[in-house]
């Protein structure tokens, strides 16, 4: 079986075939492209209200290649409020992550920074 994303590298991700050279989201399998945030290398839960409200169980956040997008503490706690577990890693580990649970039919959503 084709992992769901197929490639990531700085700057670019490739999911079920296509391209993405800019920060994405995943909800319900639907590439959600253009992602942008309130402030670049920070997340809070206003960037993420499409994916707090959709119902999935587990959030992967990838913080970009090098760990540099933070996640605020209230993330967390929008998370915990609504039973989805958060997990955040480097967006190399993150898609690898993202890729076993969608394998293993989990409901998850993504959410991934692509450079720094």
């Amino acid at each position: 079986m084709k992992a769901f994303i197929e490639d990531y590298r700085f700057g670019n991700i490739v999911i079920q075939g296509k391209a993405y050279n800019s920060d994405v989201k995943i909800i319900d399998g639907v590439v959600k492209p253009n992602w942008w945030r309130k402030e670049g290398h920070r997340l809070y839960p206003e960037d993420i209200a499409d994916i707090l409200e959709s119902g999935c169980k587990t959030l992967i956040v990838g913080t970009g290649a090098y760990g540099v997008m933070k996640v605020d503490p209230s993330v967390k706690q929008a998370c915990s409020e609504r039973g989805i577990k958060l997990e955040a890693y480097k967006t190399a580990e993150a898609v690898k992550r993202f890729n076993e649970l969608i394998a293993q039919g989990e409901k998850v959503a993504g959410a991934f920074h692509l450079t720094c």
